[in-house]
């Protein structure tokens, strides 16, 4: 027998060549065998040409220079996040809306009105940004039955409308979102600052975020002075009243009326009434709690498209985004190695200069001083200074207060970092010029420092005026604020003042004369136009025996030893701050904000008469236990400038602070350092505050740069001065209020919060709609 193989790849075929074993086969037989070979041959044929062709392919693939063997250029991590990066950016400028969102989102057929079509009719919005979104459907979207959606609707309504009440009275701002679903609902419309449509679209110049611009020596006290308008002055019942002549005041037909103590404290005691309601508690809660979740779900969905946005923003960063310290006190406004610095510097070189007397009434030098505390500039040490805070200053507010005294020592608390000493002020006028120079070279950075008026006596705004003025303190990246202690208890005791009246005419007297007359006080009239407003300060966790209700005395008639109540403080600052403000209205000159410490310890009431009169606040820890206060200065957008690290050394541990849970539910919050003397370490305590709460709460740059827009939008620097720092629109609703090549804030990220803010107003105004209809 006998074989061959037949082509490269074909099976192999025998075949027999056996003549006596074929003899008796027939013809049938013989034409079938000759079919079957036929078809033999045509499979070998193909199966011929199928293995030349896989001949072919493996040939190619060795010749090819893309062998699966190669090293990439990058890292695999690498191409891959590359890659996403691409299809991102790719994403963004190809699909529209429609096909990045569930198709009833946007249709403006579906049977309900799809709440981003709420949002374009409602604000006009020229662009939407496509992202993805999160849409509750249903009847009860609230999550709570209807009767009690209207209950709480209503109720958190009224609470608003005494905010916005009060907010106009006094000329501070009030969110034009909130007003205009307000103003909707009631057809009455209060004088509210926001949402300008009328602001110039042209974009700022360039040539302000020039690295190497060159500064402009200017006189920025060099200001015309005008001259009087004749009106007439009295102090009535603790308030300021201005009168256009003689016959108005016999007639008691004051220019501008001034507020109802009643009135107040009846809107107050509907306040109290309104946050100690159980079932409105429930439903601020859950509102709340559905923000932080919706947050949460929203950076899950979008994290990496924002980052993609920002990454697509040329120069821009956090670190060159604007950002101010809104809340910072001006005698610890340095770290503790500077003031060191500063200290052993004066000692070398100023060391005959007069600074005090001794205790026979004789002048002392500063070698003197120090001499008689038997120190000498090399023994000197941040140890030895002993002004930062630690472990022992916890819930002890006293030994806190007794750090800035400069090694123990008051003298030299004195000395160095007050405005009223024997050298004028001129040591703390001259560190605060070089922190001030500090901020001038870091360019983004700006800070609102706060400066003490007692009230002890009538002159301390001429002294504090003639300070700023003579030493020239004064830079472009700086604002001023003025504190005033709840101290008229101390004063009282050591016979200072005889009633509450005199410390507020102390107050504020010499404030509405250099209104009245500005030759009257030249100095602080100079110095008044970059103050943007007033802090009231002190322990919030003293305990309070007198209550403010309508039995309080009246200020003159407050002769006791007892510290009036925080709410009794603060009705008076704002009764004067509102004549005062339409009285400097009227004369052309700069209006006030009342930004008060509160909500960082002591009873949550305190919050309570922030909502109704101050613009913002700093501190409000004590809203996370106040569910109905948190949502209304959420619904409100009151600023809050927070200071973890602060709190941390006093009040509550740093894990503990609220801050994250804050932003992510979108109140207005900013990072402040309060008091770097004590609680921080670099030579930039507003980046260490940054980078800290970066670290612990793992904060994005998205996030960082929305806590630095905000702290743009709560601070006084002027209206121009924000335009040029966050955009020539910021006051504009949603996206048209935002650029990112200034603010470096995604689109997706203002949407969301805007849309979201819509959402909580609609919820809440449309349940009391229904129900009227």
């Amino acid at each position: 027998m006998e074989t061959a193989s037949i082509g490269r790849l074909s099976p192999i075929v025998t075949f027999s060549n056996d003549v006596d074993d074929c003899s008796d086969v027939n013809v049938e037989s013989s034409s079938s065998t000759q079919k079957m070979t036929k078809d033999k041959r045509m499979m070998d044929g193909k199966f011929e040409e199928l293995a030349e062709t896989l001949f072919h392919r493996c040939s190619k693939l060795l010749e090819s220079d893309d062998s699966c063997f190669d090293i990439p250029q990058y890292p695999i991590a690498e191409i891959q996040q590359r890659r996403q990066m691409e299809k991102q950016i790719n994403d963004s400028k190809l699909l529209s809306p429609v096909t990045m969102a569930p198709s009833s989102l946007f249709n403006p057929q579906a049977k309900k009105s799809s709440f981003i079509n709420k949002i374009r009719e409602e604000s006009a919005l020229h662009s939407v940004p496509s992202f993805q979104r999160l849409e509750i459907s249903g009847e009860e979207i609230s999550g709570v039955p209807m009767e009690d959606l209207q209950n709480a609707s209503e109720t958190l309504i009224k609470a608003l409308l005494l905010r916005e009440k009060y907010m106009a009275r006094s000329m501070q701002s009030f969110p034009g979102t909130t007003a205009r679903f307000l103003w909707k609902l009631t057809g009455e419309a209060n004088n509210y600052i926001g949402n300008d449509a009328e602001e110039d679209v042209e974009v700022p110049n360039d040539d302000d975020d020039d690295e190497d611009q060159v500064k402009v020596e200017k006189d920025a006290f060099d200001v015309e002075i005008p001259g009087s308008c004749g009106y007439l002055l009295t102090m009535e019942n603790g308030v300021m009243c201005v009168y256009k002549d003689s016959d108005a005041v016999d007639k008691c037909q004051p220019l501008w009326p001034v507020p109802d103590r009643l009135e107040f404290l009846i809107d107050q005691s509907i306040l109290f009434t309104i946050i100690a309601d159980g079932p409105l508690k429930s439903f601020c809660f859950r509102r709340l709690t559905y923000l932080s979740s919706k947050y949460q779900l929203h950076v899950l969905l979008n994290e990496l498209r924002e980052s993609a946005a920002q990454k697509q923003v040329p120069h821009r960063d956090f670190y060159n985004v604007r950002k101010v310290d809104t809340h910072v006190h001006a005698s610890s406004c340095m770290n503790q190695k500077h003031l060191l610095r500063f200290i052993k510097k004066a000692m070398k070189t100023h060391s005959s200069d007069i600074v005090g007397k001794n205790e026979h009434g004789n002048d002392m030098s500063l070698t003197e001083v120090f001499d008689s505390l038997k120190l000498t500039a090399y023994d000197l040490s941040v140890d030895m200074l002993d002004v930062h805070a630690d472990r022992n200053t916890f819930h002890r507010f006293d030994k806190f207060n007794a750090k800035y005294n400069p090694v123990g020592e008051s003298r030299l608390r004195e000395i160095f970092i007050e405005t009223d000493n024997a050298v004028g002020g001129k040591y703390f006028a001259n560190i605060i010029k070089e922190v001030m120079a500090d901020l001038e070279d870091n360019k983004h950075q700006n800070a609102e420092y706060r400066l003490s008026i007692y009230g002890r006596s009538p002159d301390e705004w001429d002294k504090l005026a003639g300070w700023a003025v003579n030493h020239n303190v004064y830079s472009d990246n700086v604002r001023w604020l003025i504190q005033i202690p709840r101290l008229y208890d101390v004063y009282r005791l050591n016979r200072i003042v005889d009633n509450f009246e005199q410390l507020l005419d102390n107050l504020f007297r010499p404030l509405f004369e250099v209104t009245l007359d500005p030759s009257s006080h030249p100095e602080l009239h100079k110095f008044l136009q970059y103050i943007s407003g007033f802090d009231s300060v002190d322990d919030e966790s003293k305990p309070e025996h007198v209550m403010f209700d309508k039995d309080a005395p009246l200020p003159r008639a407050w002769t006791s030893s007892e510290n009036p109540p925080y709410a009794y403080y603060l009705f008076y600052m704002y009764s004067n701050m509102v004549i005062l403000n339409h009285f400097r209205r009227e004369r052309g000159f700069n209006t006030f904000v009342l930004r008060p410490h509160s909500g960082e310890a002591g009873p949550s009431h305190h919050l309570v008469s922030c909502f109704m009169m101050a613009e913002n606040i700093s501190h409000g820890l004590l809203l996370r236990k106040v569910p109905v206060l948190q949502y209304l200065y959420y619904l409100a957008q009151i600023g809050i400038a927070m200071s973890p690290l602060s709190n941390n050394s006093l009040f509550l541990n740093y894990h503990r602070n609220p801050l994250a849970e804050y932003l992510a539910r979108g109140l207005l919050i900013s990072l402040s350092t309060d008091d770097p003397l004590q609680f921080h370490f670099t030579k930039e305590p507003l980046i260490e505050e940054y980078s800290i709460a970066a670290q612990v709460w793992k904060l994005s740059s998205v996030d960082m740069c929305e806590l630095a827009r905000n702290s743009v939008l709560m601070s006084g620097f002027p209206h121009e001065t924000k335009q040029k720092w966050i955009g020539r629109n910021y006051r504009r609703e949603g996206t048209d209020g935002n650029s990112i090549h200034w603010t470096n804030i995604p689109d997706i990220r203002v949407s969301f919060r805007y849309e979201t803010f819509l959402e909580e107003l609609s919820t809440i105004f449309h349940a009391v709609k229904a129900f009227r209809v």
